[in-house]
């Protein structure tokens, strides 16, 4: 009979949030368009990827080893030459924004040359290391096309000087930014439907008065909880579907693992936020504040800290520390995994069993919050 009654008590209380979310435009559209609105705005807008990159070209002698040199610099899809006549005009150009680069070639450049050790001086805008490290390398590849030509219209000379690397990248093998921070992106959009729709709930249930009807009811707070969960569950795995369809058909993103891992590990990750909008909301006094927590104890760590930008082994071991704590970090460490190297499934098990002691201890959470508010 109690059986009964807790199906009867969940049905009603699902029927009453589902009518409340139908309701409220503003959720549905924070819900189902704001990821449609991200996934297209940082899959085109944010990359790493240098096209078309600005390289300030100075020469002090004119020789047939710098032209060798020019040609395989203009050769590139990914710079642009611009001719300066002296030192202290590009340097005026690099302070000006005018170029990314300046790339010097001495006076001895083409003695130099015929002994082998041509030195040339390559000047970077550093304002973005990023940019920079890449330009680098796009330089220094440049650079040595002239000398690989020519050691294909004289091979039988060259050959014993001329070491060829043939590289292989594993996972990118396009090199694409895009296959990086598409998948990351379901981190974000995830985090942010949890932290911000849910997160306002008990605390807008509060501010109205209906929170009390419901504690004279013989509903009991595990209720409450599973009742605001399925309506934004729901939701949130039509946004999973969007971004997984998203990052396959329009980025051409590999989808290496299979659909059950990446699903499954999705609908955890999207329970974990959930269930922490619903903490927070759970604690806060207002909506205002519980926007405020949602948007400092959820979307901003997993932006900055999971690993979607920055390479979390680079930062200060405080905040690796402080890096681990977070769901988000083990979520995005498994999602890109799962997309471009496929199912590790010893990854996966550990991965998903974090997320499952994140699920244990905010269901505890918000229950504590809403008991308390009962007392």
């Amino acid at each position: 009979m109690s059986q009964f009654a807790f199906w009867n008590r969940l049905t009603a209380l699902v029927r009453k949030e589902t009518k409340q979310l139908i309701r409220d435009k503003s959720s549905l559209a924070i819900g189902l368009v704001l990821p449609i609105i991200l996934i297209l705005l940082f899959g085109y807008g944010l990359s790493f990827d240098l096209s078309q990159a600005r390289v300030g070209v100075v020469v002090d002698q004119s020789s047939p080893q710098v032209n060798q040199a020019l040609a395989g610099l203009n050769g590139s899809r990914y710079l642009t030459s611009q001719q300066f006549y002296n030192l202290p005009e590009a340097e005026q150009a690099i302070r000006d924004g005018k170029i990314d680069a300046i790339l010097h070639f001495p006076s001895d450049f083409a003695s130099q040359a015929q002994r082998g050790t041509a030195k040339v001086q390559l000047l970077l805008n550093g304002t973005s290391t990023t940019i920079a490290t890449a330009l680098e390398g796009y330089v220094a590849g440049a650079l040595t096309t002239a000398p690989s030509i020519q050691v294909d219209r004289t091979p039988i000379l060259a050959s014993s000087s001329t070491v060829i690397i043939e590289q292989r990248i594993w996972f990118n093998e396009s090199s694409n930014s895009s296959w990086f921070l598409v998948p990351g992106l379901m981190v974000l959009i995830l985090t942010l439907i949890g932290a911000f729709l849910t997160g306002l709930l008990i605390a807008r249930e509060r501010e109205r008065g209906t929170l009390e009807a419901l504690f004279v009811t013989p509903v009991r707070p595990f209720e409450i909880v599973l009742a605001k969960l399925i309506p934004y569950v729901v939701v949130g795995m039509i946004d999973i579907i969007i971004c997984i369809v998203a990052a396959h058909y329009i980025f051409a993103v590999p989808m290496r693992g299979s659909l059950f891992s990446i699903l499954s590990a999705s609908f955890l990750y999207l329970i974990v936020s959930l269930l922490m909008g619903l903490t927070i909301s759970g604690f806060a006094q207002s909506q205002f504040q519980a926007s405020q927590i949602a948007l400092l104890a959820s979307f901003m760590p997993a932006l900055m800290l999971s690993g979607f930008v920055f390479d979390t082994r680079n930062l200060p071991l405080v905040v690796q520390i402080v890096s681990q704590l977070l769901p988000a970090t083990h979520f995005m460490t498994l999602i890109k995994t799962l997309f471009m190297g496929g199912d590790d499934w010893k990854l996966w098990f550990k991965e998903c069993g974090i997320l499952l002691g994140y699920i244990s201890i905010l269901i505890c959470a918000v229950n504590y919050s809403l008991r308390k508010r009962l007392r």
